[in-house]
């Protein structure tokens, strides 16, 4: 599998994205997705580190196909993803209003 295989792969079997909602999170458009995908526009290494932080994917194994797709995470790393996504919610929530529930206990 060669990178551009590993990127598409990881776009739509993995992250279950549109070209258009993968460049959204990337800054790039969704024409910029496909071309990059056929190999009709080179991909760069900024590119690469892009998908890697936005998805985090695992650097080596996006270049080489070696190793773990995904980065480990640590228990800090997931609770401190969820704390930033609460953060972004609705005031009325179902999660907000369910941290607020779970604060209030003994």
């Amino acid at each position: 599998m060669t990178l551009l295989d590993r990127i598409k792969y990881l776009r739509k079997n993995h992250l279950h994205l549109s070209q258009e909602e993968f460049g959204n999170q990337l800054g790039m458009s969704k024409s910029n997705i496909s071309n990059i995908e056929i190999g009709r526009v080179g991909i760069t290494d900024r590119n690469i580190i892009a998908i890697c932080k936005a998805f985090d994917v695992n650097e080596e194994w996006l270049r080489t196909g070696k190793g773990e797709m995904f980065e480990a995470k640590t228990r800090d790393d997931i609770i401190s993803d969820f704390m930033v996504d609460l953060i972004k919610e609705e005031d009325d929530s179902f999660q907000k209003r369910l941290i607020e529930a779970l604060a209030c206990l003994n």
